[in-house]
C-alpha cells in the first residue's frame, strides 16, 4: 500500500564521510530534507564537541546581521527577499564574511555613536534656547528688569534685615558685597529644564526641602524634544529658581541633580542673552547640517545592508546547521572519517546516495562516501509525505498524534468525511458560498499571500488550512442544496410536488390548515433533488419534520463511520500478522456494532420503505413504531406495548426471534473481547514455559484498542507486561469499546443538534433583521434596507460563517479523534524530523541541534 494509506518504511543506515568531504556531503544532503541523523554523542557536553568553535562563530555572525536588521528596521527601509535559497558558502568564504559583517557592525556603531553626540549637543542647544527665551519673558513680565528683580529681592529679604532698616542699595542679581558686621546675601537664581511630568513632584520637593524659602516660575516647550538615547519625544518644561544664600544653592542644586533636572548658564544682563542666543542659534544651523550628513550617510550604509541581509541570513543558518550535524557525528580513530546514523525513506536511498556523489565532487575528494544500511530493533520514524494539499489534512491526524510506524494513515480518509461531517452541521448554500469563495481566493493568491511572511497566528492559521475551508465550503453547498437552504430560505428548482386545494382567503385566514400526502395534495413522487421548498412555508411542523430527518441521518453517517473505523483496524492485524487481535478483538468488534447498532440503521431503512400514508393498515403512517422505542426493548428483552387497533407490533415477520439472537450473540462477543487474548498469551507463555517471554511470537501481539499495533509487528510494548497487567489492560479496553459503541453513537447527534441550531439562527436573522428592512416601501425603503442589510451581512459573517464555522469545525474534529480514530489508531509513534534547510529557515533559524 502505498505511503499516502501508510507512512513510508525507513531504514537506519550507518554514512562514513571523509573529513574533508563532510561539510559538502552534509549540505547537499540539507538541501534534499531526507535524512534525519542521530546523535552519536549524547554524553559529550556540547562546549566539549568538535565543531563548537565554529557554530560560535555563526552565533556571533547572526548576532551582527540582527543588528543590522534592527537598524534597518528601525529606519523603514524595505529588505530585499527574491524568494531564492542562496547554497551554503564553502568553510573558507566564511572569514569573507565575518570580516563583511565586522566592518558593517562597527562603520554602523561608529556613525551610530556620532549621531547620538550629535543630538545630545542638539538637545542641550534647544534647550538653551528655549531657556534663554524663556527666562527673557520672566525678567520682562513686570515692565523691567530691575523692578522685577527688587519684587523678588524684597520677597526674600527675612524680617530682622527689614527691621535694622539697614540701607540696601541698588537691587542687584548675585551676591552682594560683604558688610563688616554681617554676611548678607541677595537672591541669586539657576535655570534649567526638567521632564513636564516630574515638576509637579520637583515643586513640592523645593517647597519643603527649601521651606518656601525659594521662589519658582516655570514655562512649558510646546514642541516636544527627541531623546538621544532611544529617540522618543518628550515634553519638558523650562524653570527658574530664585534663592537666597549658598547654603540654599546647594540644596536646590542637589534636588535639581536628584530629579534629573539639566540646568543651564544664563547671562544677568539681557544684552549678554541676546548676544548667547544669538550664538545659540547659528551652532543649531551648523548642528542640522552635520547631523543631515550622517543621517544620510547611516542611510546610504544600511541600504547597502538591506540588499543582501536575506540572503546573508540564509547563508549563516545554512552554515549553522551543518555544523550543527558535524557535531552529531562520531570521529573514526585516524580522525580522518566521520561516521554518523541516519534514518532515511527507503525509496529514497538512490536520491542521497547522487546527493553524497555530489557532495564529494565539490569538496575535490577522492574517498566516495559510504552508506551501508543497518539491522535495528528500533522503532522507525513516521514519515507521511504530504503535498500543499494533503498537508493541512496530515496536520489534522498528527494534532491527535503522530502515527505509530507503518500504522494506518487517517489523513487519506479524512480529506472526505472531515468537510462532509462538517457540512452536515453546515448546511446552507449561501453560507458555504461565502466559505468557498475564501478558501478558493487563498488557493488562487496562495504563492503572493505565502511570500507575506507574517507574525498573525490567526491568519496562518486560516492560509494553512485553504485547502480544508474550500472543501467545507463546497461540500456545505452540496449539504444545503439537500436540505434546500439559502440563507434560511429554499429554491423552487424543480417545482413543488405539493399542491393547495384551498382558496386564498382560507389559506391567508387559517394558521393551522394541513396538506395530507394520502390525498391528491401530493403527486406520489418525492422531489428530484433534497427537501420540497413547500417546506419552507410549513411554519408549524417544518422543525418537527426536519428533526426526525436530521436526527436519522445522523445515526446512520455515525455507524456507518464508526464500521468504518473498525474496518480500518483490520488493515493494521493484516499488515502486522497480528492474528490474535484479529480473531478476538477485530470480529467481535464488528459482529457488536453491526447486530446492534447497524441492525438500528436498517430498522430505519425499513420503517421508510414499508410505512406511508398512502399505504393500508397495518403498514400507514399511523402503524409506524417509535425505532428508539424498538431499539431500547430489544436490548432490555421488554416486550412491545401493543399497537393501536389494525397494526402490528412488529415491522416484519421473525423480527422477535432475530433481535434477541442479535443480542445475545452480542453479548456473547464481550467475554470474548475481555478473555480472549489474554487467555492465548498466557498458554502461550506456559507453552514458551518463559515468564515473561522477551518477543517470542508476533502473533501474541500488541494490546491495542481496536488493532494498530505499533513498531515491528505490533508486539513489542506488550511482551514484557505481567499477566495481571495484560488483563487489566484488556478489560479497560473492552469495556472503553462497548461503553464506546453506546456514548459514540449518541455523539453522532451532534450532527443533528447544530444542524437544526444552524438552520434556526439563519431564520432569526432573516426574521428579525432583514425582512424588517424589505417590508418598508418608498425611497427611504431603499436607505433603509440597504443599512438593514449592511447590518445582517455583518451578522451572518460574523456568527453564522465564522463562530458557527468554528463550533462545526471543532465538533467535527472530534467526531474524527475520539468516534473515528479510535477504533483503528493508535498514534503512538514520532515524527521523521529531517535535517532540512528549508524547514530551518522557515522557522526563523531555530537549527534543531543538539550542541545548544
Amino acid at each position: 500500500m502505498g505511503s499516502l494509506f501508510r507512512s513510508e518504511e525507513m531504514a537506519l543506515c550507518q554514512l562514513f564521510l571523509q573529513s574533508e568531504a563532510a561539510y559538502a556531503c552534509v549540505s547537499e544532503l540539507g538541501e534534499l530534507g531526507l535524512v534525519q541523523f542521530r546523535d552519536l554523542n549524547p554524553d559529550v557536553n556540547a562546549f566539549q564537541r568538535k565543531f563548537v568553535n565554529e557554530v560560535r562563530r555563526c552565533d556571533e555572525m547572526e548576532r551582527k546581521l540582527r543588528y543590522l536588521e534592527k537598524e534597518i528596521k528601525k529606519d523603514g527601509i524595505p529588505m530585499l527577499d527574491t524568494g531564492e535559497s542562496p547554497e551554503a558558502p564553502q568553510p573558507r568564504e566564511m572569514i569573507d564574511l565575518e570580516a563583511t559583517f565586522e566592518k558593517l557592525e562597527n562603520e554602523l556603531r561608529e556613525v551610530n555613536q556620532n549621531a547620538e553626540a550629535l543630538k545630545r549637543n542638539f538637545l542641550e542647544l534647544t534647550e538653551l534656547k528655549h531657556i534663554l527665551r524663556k527666562t527673557q519673558v520672566f525678567f520682562d513680565e513686570e515692565g523691567g528688569l530691575n523692578h522685577t528683580t527688587e519684587s523678588m529681592t524684597r520677597a526674600l529679604i527675612t524680617d530682622e534685615v527689614r527691621a535694622t532698616g539697614a540701607s540696601m542699595g541698588p537691587v542687584q542679581l548675585g551676591f552682594m558685597e560683604k558688610s563688616n558686621e554681617r554676611e548678607d546675601y541677595l537672591p541669586c537664581f539657576v535655570a534649567g529644564v526638567i521632564s513636564r511630568e516630574k515638576l509637579p513632584a520637583f515643586e513640592r520637593m523645593l517647597w519643603r526641602a527649601c521651606r518656601g524659602n525659594v521662589f519658582l516660575r516655570q514655562a512649558m516647550i510646546e514642541s516636544p524634544l527627541e531623546d538621544p538615547t532611544n529617540g522618543d519625544q518628550v515634553y519638558k518644561s523650562v524653570f527658574i529658581i530664585f534663592f537666597q544664600g549658598d547654603q540654599l544653592k546647594t540644596r536646590v542644586k542637589k534636588i535639581c541633580e536628584g530629579f534629573r533636572a539639566t540646568l543651564y548658564p544664563c547671562p544677568e544682563a539681557p544684552a549678554d542673552r541676546r548676544e548667547m542666543a544669538m550664538g545659540v542659534m547659528t551652532r543649531i544651523e551648523d548642528l542640522n547640517t552635520v547631523l543631515g550628513q550622517t543621517q544620510d550617510h547611516r542611510h546610504r550604509v544600511l541600504v547597502a545592508a538591506a540588499k543582501n541581509l536575506k540572503n546573508w541570513f540564509v547563508k549563516v543558518r545554512k552554515i549553522k546547521a551543518i555544523y550543527h550535524t558535524l557535531n552529531l557525528f562520531n570521529l573514526d580513530v585516524t580522525q580522518k572519517c566521520l561516521i554518523a546514523e541516519c534514518w532515511v525513506p527507503l525509496l529514497d536511498i538512490e536520491t542521497i546516495q547522487l546527493a553524497l556523489r555530489r557532495g564529494t565532487e565539490r569538496s575535490g575528494s577522492s574517498v566516495p562516501p559510504i552508506l551501508n544500511r543497518m539491522q535495528t530493533f528500533e522503532n522507525p520514524p513516521t514519515y507521511n509525505r504530504t503535498n500543499k494539499f494533503t498537508k493541512a489534512f496530515q496536520a489534522l491526524i498528527d494534532a491527535y498524534g503522530v502515527a505509530s510506524y507503518r500504522e494506518m494513515n487517517p489523513a487519506p480518509y479524512t480529506i472526505i468525511t472531515f468537510p462532509f461531517l462538517f457540512a452536515v452541521m453546515f448546511g446552507d448554500i449561501g453560507h458555504g458560498a461565502i466559505m468557498a469563495l475564501f478558501g478558493l481566493w487563498m488557493i488562487r493568491k496562495e504563492k503572493g499571500l505565502a511570500a507575506q511572511k507574517t507574525d498573525n497566528e490567526i491568519w496562518n492559521i486560516f492560509f494553512g488550512g485553504r485547502y480544508i475551508i474550500f472543501l467545507m465550503g463546497v461540500f456545505s453547498m452540496y449539504t444545503g442544496l439537500i436540505y434546500n437552504d439559502i440563507f434560511s430560505k429554499s429554491l423552487n428548482i424543480f417545482g413543488s410536488h405539493w399542491h393547495v386545494s384551498y382558496n386564498k382567503s382560507t389559506v391567508w385566514n387559517n394558521k393551522m390548515l394541513q396538506l395530507s400526502p394520502a390525498t391528491s395534495d401530493y403527486e406520489g413522487t418525492p422531489y428530484p433533488f433534497g427537501m420540497d421548498p413547500i417546506w419552507q412555508v410549513a411554519t408549524s411542523n417544518k422543525i418537527v419534520f426536519q428533526n426526525a430527518y436530521k436526527m436519522k441521518i445522523s445515526i446512520i453517517f455515525g455507524v456507518l463511520h464508526m464500521i468504518f473505523g473498525v474496518v480500518m483496524s483490520w488493515h493494521n492485524h493484516t499488515y502486522f500478522r497480528n492474528r490474535l487481535s484479529l480473531i478476538y478483538e477485530f470480529i467481535p468488534q464488528l459482529v457488536f456494532l453491526l447486530l446492534l447498532f447497524f441492525y438500528m440503521v436498517l430498522l430505519m431503512f425499513i420503517k421508510w420503505n414499508r410505512y406511508a400514508a398512502t399505504n393500508k393498515m397495518p403498514y400507514t403512517e399511523s402503524c409506524a413504531p417509535s425505532i428508539l422505542i424498538t431499539f431500547i426493548d430489544m436490548v432490555l428483552f421488554n416486550t412491545p406495548k401493543t399497537p393501536a387497533q389494525g397494526c402490528e407490533v412488529y415491522m416484519f415477520w421473525g423480527q422477535h426471534f432475530i433481535q434477541v439472537v442479535f443480542v445475545l450473540i452480542a453479548l456473547g462477543c464481550i467475554p470474548v473481547m475481555l478473555l480472549g487474548k489474554p487467555i492465548k498469551i498466557m498458554q502461550a507463555r506456559k507453552l514458551a514455559n518463559v515468564q515473561p517471554i522477551t518477543g517470542a511470537d508476533a502473533e501474541v501481539g500488541g494490546m491495542s484498542n481496536g488493532g494498530g499495533g505499533g513498531g515491528h509487528g505490533g508486539a513489542g510494548h506488550h511482551d514484557e507486561e505481567e499477566m495481571s497487567e495484560i488483563f487489566i489492560h484488556q478489560g479497560i479496553h473492552t469495556i472503553e469499546y462497548v461503553l464506546g459503541s453506546v456514548s459514540h453513537t449518541a455523539s453522532y447527534l451532534r450532527l443533528w443538534a447544530l444542524s437544526l441550531a444552524h438552520a434556526q439562527l439563519a431564520e432569526v436573522l432573516w426574521t428579525m433583521v432583514l425582512s424588517i428592512g424589505l417590508n418598508k416601501e418608498g425611497w427611504y425603503g431603499g436607505v433603509f434596507v440597504t443599512v438593514v442589510f449592511a447590518f445582517w451581512a455583518i451578522l451572518t459573517v460574523g456568527i453564522l460563517v465564522l463562530m458557527e464555522g468554528l463550533s462545526a469545525f471543532l465538533h467535527t474534529l472530534r467526531l474524527h479523534w475520539v468516534e473515528f480514530q479510535s477504533k483503528f489508531y493508535l498514534g503512538q509513534g514520532y515524527a521523521f524530523q529531517p535535517f532540512s534547510f528549508d524547514s530551518i529557515i522557515e522557522n526563523g533559524g531555530s537549527a534543531s541541534g543538539d550542541a545548544e
